[in-house]
């Protein structure tokens, strides 16, 4: 009776279980409706996300990109409910099965759900030390003679955001004095004739478009929001250009 003692102990802690079995069996048939609605519910999704998919490229694909992104969201939140339901289930299940348990009888322990450990952050990012001041002082006795004895370390990840530029390219001009002609470098390469956009930022639009499935109109209202107003049809002209660019290496990986 110790080991059910110490389950009804964790179940009572996690929820609130009534102590008849006949309300726990009722409880446990209610969760376990409620998970196979959610399973449906997820399962619908599913196959509606992957119709969805299936017509990416159709003439509709802005919209069905954004209905999408809405689709998957509200899957997660399901599946997350999902989640929380069955570690309820499992915490009643073991409440109901200790209950049972007559007087003198060893309970069998609970399984324990195998929690995934946290992973370290990668080893090759920058690491910024912050360090938090300490007192100057002991709080106990108010003596400064402090000495250090080591440090804790708690490390978060942080992303800095993108950073826009515009980059000139000077060409100097200078006159010789002895032909009086003009001597000035020739001017430097685009990836696309009389373009402003740089290879980086080209490189960006199109793996968002093409890598990360984010639509043109996406990107635009995303680089409005940081200060920098492109519209839609100069990033088609930039796609375009890049793809007829990039069609001799395209046609040398095939």
């Amino acid at each position: 009776m110790r080991e059910a003692a110490i389950v009804l102990h964790m179940a009572s802690d996690a929820i609130e279980l009534p102590d008849d079995i006949a309300a726990l069996k009722a409880l446990l048939i209610v969760a376990n409706k409620r998970t196979k609605d959610l399973d449906a519910e997820v399962e619908n999704l599913k196959l509606t996300i992957a119709k969805l998919q299936h017509n990416r490229f159709g003439a509709s694909s802005e919209r069905t990109s954004v209905l999408m992104d809405q689709l998957e969201l509200q899957l997660d939140e399901l599946v997350a409910r999902r989640a929380e339901e069955t570690a309820s289930d499992e915490i009643t299940a073991a409440a109901a099965a200790a209950a049972q348990v007559p007087e003198g009888t060893a309970a069998q322990p609970p399984k324990v759900r195998n929690i995934p450990a946290r992973r370290p952050l990668p080893a090759n990012l920058p690491r910024e030390r912050v360090v938090v001041p300490a007192a100057s002082t002991c709080p106990c006795c108010g003596g400064d003679k402090l000495r250090k004895l080591g440090e804790d370390v708690t490390e978060t990840l942080e992303r800095v955001p993108a950073r826009w530029k515009v980059v000139q390219h000077v060409r100097e001009k200078f006159s010789c004095r002895a032909c009086e002609k003009i001597v000035q470098a020739p001017a430097p390469s685009h990836p696309i004739a009389r373009g402003r956009a740089g290879p980086v930022l080209l490189a960006e639009v199109l793996f968002n478009k093409y890598g990360a499935h984010l639509p043109l109109n996406r990107q635009s209202q995303i680089f409005a929001r940081e200060g920098v107003a492109l519209d839609v049809s100069t990033m088609a002209d930039w796609v375009g250009a890049a793809a007829a660019t990039l069609m001799p290496l395209r046609d040398a990986i095939e």
